[in-house]
């Protein structure tokens, strides 16, 4: 698995306890907001919506919270009207950037991404630039100790998913976007609950950092992340798991 999907666990897990929890509330309120309004006010509808959703039983989120950014989404409730921007960009290192967010103005956004890159030694590059590098996929990870491979791999097939590796103490799976919910379906059927469950845009290679590009890089994520117009931050780089480990410390 590549170094930022392992610090994207990393991070997932301290995210319910974090002290920033009230930008990670901002930035989920924004999602669950833009999916009701892209497709639709009912979860079972629409996926992106139930991912959202999701997200913000994780870390804890009031009913009311989303309930009342869904109504948002869907016009029952007035509300901020946030337009979704992708930027591409590279780190120290030649780390290749895929930046998401959702912003009620652009040219804020892009000039604020732009100044977080040029400070933390990376550049905001042309449309098109790194996109190519990566492919949107499901991704799950789950304990080797909830269940042996053979039978998450007869699982997981079976539902549709594409590969299963074994990484540390962990599994992980892959599958198409489009049959990921079965695939999470499938492995909480048997009671276990994924460490990591999500849709996200994995790289098709990596570059490998360490030292200082290896700091800077995990430093500059770090920033980005938490800028609150950013959902999320794709990367390709290959950083071992004790400076990861280091870095998360």
């Amino acid at each position: 698995m590549s170094g930022h999907s392992k610090w994207a666990k990393i991070k997932h897990k301290k995210g319910a306890t974090d002290a920033k929890r009230g930008a990670a509330f901002t930035k989920i309120i924004r999602e669950v907001t833009a999916a009701a309004k892209a497709g639709g006010g009912d979860p079972n509808k629409n996926p992106r919506l139930r991912t959202a959703i999701a997200r913000a039983k994780f870390i804890n989120m009031p009913g009311s919270n989303v309930e009342n950014a869904i109504k948002k989404g869907t016009g029952e409730l007035p509300g901020v009207v946030y337009e979704t921007v992708l930027f591409d960009a590279y780190g120290p290192g030649g780390v290749a950037l895929l930046i998401e967010g959702l912003t009620d103005n652009k040219n804020r956004t892009t000039a604020e991404v732009r100044n977080i890159l040029s400070k933390k030694n990376g550049s905001l590059a042309g449309a098109g630039s790194t996109a190519w590098m990566f492919t949107k996929k499901g991704f799950l990870s789950i304990e080797k100790d909830k269940i042996s491979e053979e039978e998450l791999m007869n699982i997981v097939l079976e539902a549709g998913a594409d590969d299963i590796k074994s990484d540390g103490s962990s599994y992980e799976v892959t599958c198409d976007p489009s049959v990921f919910e079965a695939v999470k379906a499938a492995v909480e059927a048997k009671k276990i609950v994924p460490e990591t469950a999500e849709i996200t845009m994995l790289p098709n290679s990596t570059v490998k950092v360490q030292g200082d590009d290896a700091k800077n890089v995990l430093t500059l994520l770090e920033f980005l992340e938490e800028h609150e117009d950013v959902q999320a931050v794709h990367a390709n780089f290959d950083i071992s798991e004790e400076d990861l480990e280091k870095a998360a410390g």
